[in-house]
C-alpha cells in the first residue's frame, strides 16, 4: 500500500531556500548581537564620559576687572593656562557668524552630528586611500574633545566624541555649547579661548573684532600649533585667507571685504596681558580665592595714565626710587587708582613692594590737622598771629626744615611756610593725643612706638601712617570735616560701616584749613590756586609727600626708597608736588572747584578779628614764653667732651643755644669768640684740655652759661 503524500503546507523547502532562510536568520542574529554589542559600548562609553561642563564652575583665569567691567589684570589658571571668562554677547556677532558659516552651517538645527557631513568626509576619506580630506566633526563634537582632552586620531575615539556629542545637546542649550566653545577653543601655546586669543594677538577685547582679524581667530584652533602667528606669520596668513576666500565664495562676505581683509598685516607676536594696579588686583585674588571676575572701583584709564606717570617721574629721580599714588572720590571713598610702585617687575626699586600701604614717617603733612583742631577749639584763626621763635619743651626742641625763624607771623603764613615751630606750639595746646584720635575717626591707623603715649614729635612726622590711611585723612578735610572711608573692592563683601558718627573737624575748621593750603605755593608745574594741598618731607630725606583735593578727587603721592634709605635732596616740593600736579592734569572731566565757605566762617582780616583772635595764646604761655631767656643747648653743664685734643687733631667746639632774641654773644672763659647776628650756634677751638666756662649774652642782656671738661 502506497503512503499518502505531503500536502501542500509541508511542502519541502528547495536547498537553496533552505540556505537563505538559514544565511538570514544568521545575519538576524549577528545584527542583534552587534546591536546588543553596540549598546553596550554605547552603556560603557556614556558611562566613562566626563561630568557635563558647567562655566561656572570651570576652571578659568581670574580676571580683575575696573568699575566699568574693563580688564586690569587677567591671571592664569593652576595650570598656566590664559583661558579668560567669555561668553557669545563679548565676542563680536561677526565672529560668531563667520565662525558658524565656516566650522557648523547646521549648528543651530543638528543634535550634535551632521550626518551628511559625516558621510561626506568618510567618502573623501576613502576616495583618498586612508588620508583626512574634512573633518567632519560639528562644533559640539569639537566641544566634546575640547572637555575630554584628548585628541581623537581614530574610530572609537571618534565614536567616543559622538555619543559626548549628543548627550551634550540633550543636557546644554545651543547658546550654552557655543560658550564652552569660545572658552575652550585652542590658539596655541597656553592661549585657551577667543578672549585670551584676542587679548594677545591683537591687544584688544574680542567685542569689536575687524574681518581679518577674525578670518584669523577662526582658522587658529584648527590647528593652533603650526599657524601660530608667533612662530610663523606666513602660515598664519594663508590659513586667515583660505578661511576669507571660503567665507566669500559662501557670500557671508563679500568678494572686496575679503580682499582688503588680507592685506592686513599678521600679529608676529604675543603682547603682554594688561598688568594694571597690579599690587592691588594681588591683593583681590588673595582676599577671594573663589572669584572668578573681581570689579575693583579703579578707572582704568586713570590708572594707565598715573602709572606711567609714576614711572617716568621716578626714573628722572633716580634708579632705587619707587613712587606711590592714591586718588579717591571724596563723596563715596571709591579709590579710582592706586600705583603701587614704579613698576611690579622694576628690581632695582623694589617694584613688588606696594608702597601705597608701606609705614613710613609721614613728615608735615599733619600739621593742617594740628591747626584745625586749633580752629575748631576757638584757640585760633588763620589770621591770628603766632610767634616762630626757639621754644623748648623739656629735651624736645623743634626747629624749622630751613633752620631760619620768621618771628611773628600768621597761622596762615606759618601753614603755607610749613613752619615747624608754630605747629609744635599749637600741638602743645590742642593735645597729641587728640591729634591721633581724630587721624583714627578718618580711618587711618597711626603707628606709635610699643607702649607709648603720643607726643609732640608726631606732629613733625614721629609717627608711622600709610599713604592710604593719609589720603583718607585729606579726604576727611576736603569733606568739610566728615570722616571718608575709602573702597577699592578687594573685600569680598563691603567693609561695614564704621558706627563713628563724630565728625574729623568741624565743617568750618575743615574749610579755614583748605583755604590756607589753596595758598601754598605750587611746584614749578604747577598754577596756584587750582587745588589744596601740603607737602611733606621726613627726617633725612627718606619720605618726600604730596596730598591735595579739589572740589571731587584727593589725591595722594609719595616718593623715596622702598628700603628707607636716604635720597639727598629730595623733598616734597621737589619730588612729590609735581608729580601730584600732574596727577589732577589727567583727571579730565573730575575736575571741580573748591567748595565755598560754609556759614559761620570769619572772613576778616586780623585787625577785624576779635581781639581773643588777634594771638594765638597757648593755655600755658609761661612755658612757651615769647620772650623766654636764652639756654646753652649743647654742651650741657657738666659734661665731658672730646674734641682729640691730647691726639694734637683738635676739633672745634660748636656751642648752641635755644630760646632768646637775636643776636647772640658767645664768650669762653669771659672771652667773646663769636657773634651771631641769625644763628644759634658757634664753633670755638681751645688751646687744650681742661675745664672751660662757655657763656651766651642775647640781644636782651640776658644770658646762660655752663661749664665742661674738654679733652
Amino acid at each position: 500500500m502506497n503512503k499518502p503524500g505531503p500536502t501542500n503546507s509541508e511542502t519541502p523547502l528547495r536547498p537553496w531556500a533552505r540556505r537563505l532562510v538559514l544565511a538570514a536568520f544568521s545575519l538576524f542574529v549577528l545584527v542583534a548581537a552587534g546591536a546588543i554589542q553596540l549598546n553596550s559600548i554605547l552603556i560603557d562609553i556614556t558611562n566613562k564620559l566626563p561630568a557635563t561642563p558647567n562655566l561656572n564652575q570651570m576652571p578659568v583665569s581670574v580676571a580683575v576687572v575696573d568699575r566699568s567691567g574693563q580688564l586690569l589684570r587677567p591671571f592664569t589658571t593652576a595650570e598656566g593656562r590664559w583661558r579668560l571668562p567669555v561668553n557669545r554677547t563679548d565676542v563680536d556677532p561677526q565672529f560668531i557668524a563667520m565662525l558658524l558659516a565656516y566650522e557648523d552651517r547646521g549648528f543651530a538645527t543638528h543634535g550634535g552630528i551632521e550626518w551628511s557631513s559625516m558621510f561626506r568626509a568618510a567618502a573623501q576619506f576613502v576616495a583618498a586611500g586612508g588620508h583626512v580630506v574634512s573633518g567632519g566633526s560639528t562644533l559640539t563634537m569639537q566641544v566634546a574633545r575640547l572637555v575630554e582632552g584628548e585628541p581623537t586620531r581614530n574610530l572609537w575615539g571618534k565614536l567616543r566624541q559622538m555619543v559626548h556629542a549628543d548627550q551634550l545637546e540633550h543636557r546644554l542649550s545651543k547658546d550654552q555649547i557655543l560658550d564652552l566653545y569660545l572658552t575652550l577653543a585652542p590658539y596655541g601655546g597656553n592661549i585657551e579661548g577667543i578672549r585670551a586669543a584676542s587679548l594677545a594677538y591683537f591687544g584688544k577685547e574680542p567685542n569689536r573684532l575687524t574681518t581679518a582679524q577674525s578670518a584669523l581667530l577662526v582658522a587658529l584652533p584648527q590647528s593652533p600649533e603650526a599657524r601660530r602667528p608667533d612662530r610663523d606669520p606666513a602660515a598664519a596668513r594663508n590659513s586667515r585667507n583660505m578661511v576669507l576666500d571660503r567665507l566669500a565664495q559662501s557670500g557671508t562676505i563679500s568678494l572686496e571685504e575679503a580682499r582688503a581683509a588680507k592685506l592686513e598685516p599678521v600679529p608676529k607676536a604675543r603682547r603682554e596681558f594688561p598688568m594694571l594696579a597690579a599690587h592691588m588686583a594681588q591683593q583681590a585674588v588673595k582676599a577671594q580665592p573663589l572669584a572668578r571676575t573681581i570689579p575693583l572701583t579703579i578707572d582704568r584709564r586713570l590708572q594707565d595714565a598715573l602709572e606711567h606717570l609714576g614711572a617716568t617721574r621716578a626714573r628722572r629721580l633716580d634708579p632705587k626710587v619707587s613712587v606711590g599714588i592714591v586718588a579717591a572720590d571724596i563723596a563715596t571713598g571709591k579709590v579710582l587708582a592706586s600705583v603701587g610702585s614704579a613698576g611690579l617687575f622694576d628690581t632695582q626699586s623694589d617694584g613688588f613692594l606696594d608702597m601705597t600701604n608701606a609705614v613710613r614717617s609721614p613728615g608735615s603733612t599733619l600739621k593742617p590737622l594740628i591747626y584745625g583742631l586749633a580752629f575748631e577749639l576757638g584757640l585760633a584763626h588763620p589770621q591770628s598771629l603766632i610767634e616762630d621763635r626757639p621754644t623748648a619743651f623739656g629735651s624736645y626742641i623743634p626747629v624749622n626744615f630751613d633752620g631760619f625763624n620768621r618771628g611773628t607771623v600768621s597761622i596762615h603764613d606759618a601753614l603755607t611756610q610749613s613752619l615747624n615751630i608754630p605747629a609744635i606750639v599749637v600741638l602743645d595746646a590742642v593735645g597729641p593725643a587728640r591729634l591721633v584720635a581724630r587721624l583714627r575717626r578718618a580711618y587711618a591707623e597711626p603707628r606709635l612706638p610699643v607702649d607709648t603715649a603720643p607726643s609732640l614729635a608726631v606732629g613733625l612726622g614721629g609717627v608711622g601712617i600709610t599713604l592710604h590711611d593719609l589720603v583718607s585723612v585729606y579726604a576727611a578735610l576736603a569733606n568739610g570735616g566728615k570722616s571718608v572711608r575709602l573702597e577699592d573692592g578687594i573685600a569680598p563683601e563691603p567693609t561695614p560701616k564704621s558706627p563713628l558718627t563724630m565728625p574729623v573737624l568741624d565743617p568750618v575748621a575743615a574749610w579755614y584749613v583748605s583755604d590756607i593750603l589753596a595758598d601754598v605755593p605750587p611746584p614749578l608745574n604747577g598754577s596756584p590756586g587750582r587745588i589744596a594741598y601740603k607737602t611733606g618731607t621726613s627726617y633725612g630725606y627718606r619720605d618726600a609727600w604730596a596730598i591735595g583735593f579739589d572740589g571731587k578727587t584727593v589725591v595722594g603721592v609719595w616718593v623715596g626708597r622702598p628700603d628707607g634709605a636716604p635720597v639727598p635732596g629730595l623733598t616734597g616740593i621737589t619730588g612729590a608736588a609735581p608729580i601730584l600736579f600732574e596727577s589732577f592734569d589727567r583727571l579730565g572731566s573730575r575736575r571741580a572747584p573748591l567748595p565755598r565757605p560754609p556759614s559761620g566762617a570769619i572772613l576778616a582780616s586780623n585787625t577785624e578779628l576779635p581781639a581773643p583772635l588777634r594771638r594765638f595764646r597757648h593755655p600755658d604761655d609761661d612755658m612757651v614764653a615769647r620772650d623766654a631767656a636764652p639756654q646753652i643747648a649743647f654742651p650741657t653743664n657738666g659734661v665731658e667732651v672730646d674734641l682729640g685734643l691730647a691726639t694734637g687733631a683738635a676739633a672745634p667746639l660748636f656751642v648752641k643755644v635755644r630760646n632768646g632774641v637775636p643776636p647772640f654773644t658767645f664768650l669762653a672763659n669771659g672771652a667773646p669768640f663769636g657773634h651771631a647776628e641769625f644763628g644759634r650756634q658757634e664753633s670755638w677751638t681751645p688751646d687744650g684740655p681742661g675745664y672751660v666756662t662757655l657763656s651766651v649774652i642775647d640781644a636782651e642782656g640776658r644770658g646762660d652759661a655752663v661749664t665742661v671738661f674738654l679733652n
